[in-house]
């Protein structure tokens, strides 16, 4: 049986970025690996900016990128939403054609 991979990227402000990550590594079954990148974020939802954010055009965030089993996406959301309550955490789900390493 072949093993269906999905990469899951949530995008949320800087301040969150301990909450996040000690969720993933506190779930029962490991998540596996996963990077946190510095980004900043453009468009039109800059209700919830700093003024900062407002005069520069952009809001600070940190993007988590994940790859894990496809059927474990249920229960890593579940435990996201349970644990981080906050409207300006988006995520999203692609699927992965292929992972592995460079080298055996």
């Amino acid at each position: 049986m072949t093993t269906v991979r999905c990469k899951l990227t949530i995008a949320f402000p800087p301040d969150l970025e301990d909450d996040i990550v000690e969720c993933l590594l506190e779930l029962p079954e490991d998540v596996g690996g996963f990077s946190v990148v510095s980004a900043e974020g453009h468009g039109h939802g800059f209700a919830r900016a700093s003024v900062r954010e407002r005069v520069r055009g952009r809001v600070a965030r940190r993007l988590l990128y994940a790859i894990l089993e496809h059927e474990r996406l249920p229960t890593v959301l579940e435990r996201l939403r349970g644990t981080v309550r906050n409207p300006s955490v988006a995520y999203w789900v692609e699927p992965v054609i292929d992972f592995g390493r460079l080298t055996s």
